[in-house]
């Protein structure tokens, strides 16, 4: 396992460094002056240097790609070209709002899906399986944008009970209060997909022969399904949580704006609108980190769940 995880940090630095390289190209070939940006339509030809010479734009690509590599290595991003605020503050003062929100979603998501999955695989064919699954492709067939329209009106003016927007700077007032909504929301956009596709692959799991072997034997079904089919489909299911960490990162920038959370989605969605460059490199980097390291968080888990899988 020790053998394992060095070779794996060790094949993360040449991604990395694919990753860096190609940041750097775009922000500093395809995304327009910097200089123009924040000097604004009125800036004369001596301001507009003035502020290349501060970022240092005016200095050879090589240079500004040390500074970039050293900015990195020190988590020293300088300041925001919109807020003049500390770009690692930023990071540290948006991020638990963004945690608070994203972890209830990701669990509830995972241990509401996999019952439900295994419950109409285990009663496949039945009523109940074709009446969920019409259900749950109706709620796939709904916008995101609808969810949060709806609810907000429903459940914050109509019945008053959550608020539609708001936060505090108690973690629990804000589980208790601010979060439940748009978790609540999140979540029922997030299990229907789940559900199909654990079904899918507990379904795939039954058609093994390891299964009519188990039934052979004359295990109950509900032995195979629950102590057999289960355990092997963690595996597929495992890959599913672990791509959908980011894209669940990426998706609570939809729901801060609504709800009005100060979390790092929405800070990151301004400063696109305001190309602040400092911010959006520094939230690309961190993605590309952090989409490597839970990938080799699910690799590892495939050993807790099924001790058979060779890690190479």
């Amino acid at each position: 396992m020790v053998a394992y995880l060095i070779r794996r940090l060790w094949q993360m630095i040449p991604t990395l460094i694919g990753v860096v390289l190609l940041v750097f190209v775009l922000f500093h070939f395809f995304g327009g002056d910097p200089a123009e940006i924040l000097g604004g339509l009125n800036a004369t030809a001596e301001q507009i240097a003035a502020i290349r010479q501060q970022l240092k734009l005016d200095e050879p690509w090589y240079v500004q790609l040390w500074i970039f590599v050293k900015q990195i290595a020190t988590f020293d991003w300088g300041r925001s070209w919109a807020t003049n605020e500390a770009v690692s503050n930023l990071f540290a003062t948006r991020l638990p709002a963004t945690l608070t929100v994203m972890i209830p979603i990701l669990l509830l998501d995972t241990l509401l899906a996999i019952p439900i999955a295994l419950g109409v695989a285990y009663v496949r064919g039945s009523l109940t399986d074709r009446a969920l699954m019409v259900i749950t492709t109706v709620a796939l067939s709904i916008s995101f944008l609808v969810y949060i329209i709806v609810g907000q009106y429903l459940f914050g003016f109509q019945l008053g009970w959550f608020p539609v927007q708001g936060w505090s700077d108690s973690t629990w007032t804000n589980l208790t209060t601010y979060v439940p909504l748009p978790v609540l929301l999140a979540v029922m956009v997030g299990v229907s997909p789940q559900t199909r596709l654990y079904r899918s692959f507990f379904l795939d799991e039954l058609g093994h022969d390891y299964v009519r072997t188990a039934r052979a034997k004359g295990l109950t079904e509900r032995t195979v399904l629950f102590k057999h089919v289960l355990r092997n489909a963690m595996i597929p299911i495992l890959t599913n949580v672990g791509l959908a960490l980011p894209s669940i990162f990426v998706g609570s920038f939809l729901i801060e704006v609504f709800f009005s959370i100060p979390g790092l989605g929405r800070e990151v969605l301004l400063a696109v609108n305001r190309s602040d460059y400092p911010v959006i490199q520094a939230t690309t980097i961190y993605l590309a980190v952090l989409t490597m390291f839970i990938n080799l968080t699910t690799d590892i888990l495939y050993k807790v769940v099924d001790p058979r899988v060779v890690l190479k």
